[in-house]
């Protein structure tokens, strides 16, 4: 049997429902290790969990890395696979000993992406609904609909893949940041699959300000359209952003061409049947 994956948190200013989080992962069969890494919290996160969990390992960022502090979590774990959790998500019992023989299974699967069932009342998140009727075929064995994309605390990745392709940018921050990496991966010759079996659940902070989300969203949607699309897609796909962008198009389209630079500097064009699925996935909507 496979060992069960580590699990990460990347936490920010969430002290009570990291606590209520950690209690769960604790009750779980499986007893993963666990690897927080705050985002310097400024309300004491760090001294309560060595205090209320001993065994999780701790580490202190020293600014905000956004989804960056998953990566550096992944590298702290040492672990062949890795469950990413919010301080708001956690893993139902038996999830993570079933993806760990999955990914033990299949070698060239990176992420299983698992059913997601949102609390309170257990619906299932709509990505999830998305995912499970992928439009893609299967290349190869794969356990699940072949898919480009996930959630990330619904994902359990193979550590080697993850870190080889970068993991999660901070540059990113916090808002579909996953796409990039789904990219990178499938680029990179790995799969990516939605496994229904593998369950966790959600319960989304009602703190969670919804309109700088949706900046952040869309400025990402741009950088990774700009990064790995080529050129006359991008140029078409940037102005359907800015025309259905609404109010979130000013910031984040200055915010993009901020960051222009960079992309610019880092921009590989996606190989020709991996940007052929991209355009399956968007033609199905």
């Amino acid at each position: 049997m496979s060992a069960a994956a580590a699990v990460v948190i990347a936490t920010r200013n969430r002290r009570d429902a990291l606590l209520r989080t950690l209690a769960r992962l604790a009750a779980l069969p499986e007893r993963p290790p666990v690897v927080v890494v705050d985002n310097a919290s400024s309300d004491g996160t760090p001294r309560a969990v060595r205090a209320r969990f001993p065994a999780v390992h701790v580490i202190e960022a020293e600014q905000n890395l956004g989804a960056g502090a998953r990566t550096l979590g992944a590298r702290a774990a040492g672990t062949p696979y890795v469950a990413f959790s919010d301080d708001d998500s956690w893993w139902a019992p038996g999830a993570l000993a079933a993806a760990s023989e999955l990914l033990a299974r299949h070698p060239r699967l990176a992420v299983i992406a698992a059913r997601i069932l949102v609390e309170p009342g257990g619906r299932l998140d709509p990505a999830c609904a998305l995912m499970s009727r992928s439009p893609l075929r299967r290349a190869g064995e794969v356990p699940g609909p072949r898919v480009l994309g996930f959630v990330a605390c619904g994902a359990v990745v193979r550590s080697s893949a993850f870190l080889a392709c970068g993991g999660f940018d901070s540059r990113l921050g916090v808002g579909g940041e996953e796409a990039l990496l789904a990219l990178d991966l499938e680029a990179a010759g790995f799969d990516l699959a939605y496994v229904d079996e593998i369950v966790a659940h959600h319960e989304p902070s009602g703190r969670r300000n919804r309109r700088s989300r949706a900046r952040v969203e869309l400025r990402n949607r741009l950088w990774i359209t700009w990064l790995r699309r080529p050129g006359p897609v991008a140029l078409r796909r940037t102005l359907q952003m800015i025309g259905t962008g609404g109010r979130a198009v000013p910031w984040a389209f200055a915010a993009a061409l901020r960051g222009a630079p960079w992309v610019l500097a880092e921009r590989r064009v996606l190989p020709p049947d991996v940007e052929r699925s991209v355009r399956v996935l968007e033609a199905a909507g």
